[in-house]
C-alpha cells in the first residue's frame, strides 16, 4: 500500500514514544510505502481534487536522521491506499477545515482514516453522553449555579474545559468548594463557554487507563497513567508515569460494548479513558500509547494497527 500521515511536523516526532512513527516503522516493515503532510499542505481548486504537498520519506532505523526524504511531491488524496489523520489536538477551526477536506477527498474515493465526519462527530469530552451508562455523574453546562448545585451534591468534584488535552485546564474541588467560583469563572469565561464538571474517582490514584480498541476490538492490555506526588492528572503530559497492564472485567465490558459501535462509524481506532470502573473521555483525533504498551508487556499493538488498516483498505 502507498499510505499518507497526514501529522505534526517530523522534525518534532519523539520516536522513542510516537504512537505514529510506530505506525509508520510498522507499515514499512511490511513493504508498503510512507508519505506524510500536515493539515496545512492540504489544497483545494474547483475543478481538481483535494491535493497535498506530500513528503515521501523511508525510515533509518536510526536514531538521527530516523527517516530520509526521498521525494516531495504534489499527489491527490485519491491516489493513496490509505490516508491517516494524526494531527495532534485540539480540535480547533483549521482541524475542523481539514476535515472538511479530508471527507471531500474521501467522495474523491480516498480512504481516511478516522473517517473525517466521525472525527467531528465525536468531540472527545462529549463523546461520552452517548454511553453515559459507563460514566461517573457528569455536567455540562455553562451555568455557574448549576455548577455550584452539582459541587453541593457530588461533594468532591473535578472541572475541566471541553477542548483540552494533556490534563490541560484540570480542577479539582474538595467539599470545602474551595474556589469553586473563580476556578468555574476561569473555565466557563463567565457564562461564554461550555465546561464538564465530574464526581471525582477516587480510584485515579490506580491510574487513568488509556484503553486502545482497533477495528472495534479491544488491545487486551491498557496502560494506566498515574498521577505523581500531589498530582491529580495522570496524564503523561502532566508528568503521569505509564504502567502497562490486562485489561479488567470492567475495561472489557467498556470496550467490547463501545467497540463495534464506533468501528461501524470509521473509527479504526479508538483511545478510550477509564478511571476505575468509570469512561470519562473517548480519543479519536490521535490515540497515543502504543509503544509504552509494546515495551512493557510486549503486545505488539502497531502490528495490531496496520493488520486492521489492511482489512479496512479492502472492503
Amino acid at each position: 500500500m502507498n499510505i499518507l500521515f497526514v501529522a505534526d511536523p517530523l522534525e518534532i516526532f519523539k520516536i522513542y514514544k510516537d504512537t505514529t512513527f510506530s505506525m509508520m516503522r510498522e507499515a514499512q516493515r511490511r513493504g508498503h510505502r510512507i508519505a506524510a503532510c500536515g493539515p496545512e499542505d492540504l489544497v483545494w481548486r474547483s475543478g481538481d481534487n483535494v491535493k497535498a504537498a506530500v513528503r515521501e520519506i523511508r525510515l533509518t532505523e536510526e536514531t538521527e536522521p530516523w527517516f530520509l526524504e526521498t521525494g516531495t511531491p504534489v499527489k491527490a488524496l485519491k491516489d493513496f491506499d490509505a490516508v491517516i489523520m494524526r494531527k495532534d489536538p485540539p480540535f480547533d477551526s483549521e482541524y475542523f477545515y481539514a476535515t472538511h477536506l479530508l471527507e471531500h477527498a474521501e467522495r474523491e474515493g480516498a480512504r481516511v482514516f478516522n473517517n473525517p465526519r466521525a472525527l467531528r462527530d465525536h468531540p472527545e469530552k462529549l463523546a461520552i453522553m452517548e454511553f453515559a451508562q459507563f460514566t461517573t455523574p457528569t455536567l455540562v453546562t455553562r451555568d455557574a449555579d448549576a455548577v455550584r448545585a452539582f459541587h453541593d451534591l457530588h461533594k468532591d468534584v473535578i472541572l475541566k474545559p471541553l477542548d483540552g488535552m494533556g490534563g490541560m485546564g484540570i480542577y479539582r474541588v474538595k467539599a470545602d468548594g474551595l474556589n469553586l467560583g473563580s476556578i468555574t469563572e476561569t473555565l466557563n469565561r463567565n457564562g461564554a463557554t461550555s465546561l464538564m464538571v465530574q464526581r471525582f474517582v477516587p480510584e485515579i490514584t490506580a491510574g487513568d487507563k488509556r484503553v486502545l480498541v482497533i477495528g472495534g476490538k479491544p488491545v487486551p492490555f491498557s496502560l494506566a497513567r498515574i498521577p505523581q506526588g500531589s498530582e491529580v492528572r495522570g496524564n503523561l503530559a502532566a508528568g503521569g508515569k505509564g504502567v502497562a497492564q490486562p485489561l479488567s472485567a470492567r475495561d472489557l465490558e467498556i470496550a467490547n460494548a463501545m467497540g463495534p459501535v464506533l468501528a461501524a462509524r470509521g473509527l479504526l481506532l479508538v483511545g478510550l479513558d477509564v478511571i476505575g470502573d468509570c469512561l470519562t473521555e473517548v480519543n479519536v483525533t490521535s490515540p497515543t500509547c502504543f509503544q509504552e504498551i509494546h515495551d512493557q508487556a510486549g503486545f505488539d499493538v502497531p502490528a495490531m494497527f496496520v493488520d486492521a488498516l489492511e482489512a479496512a483498505t479492502q472492503r
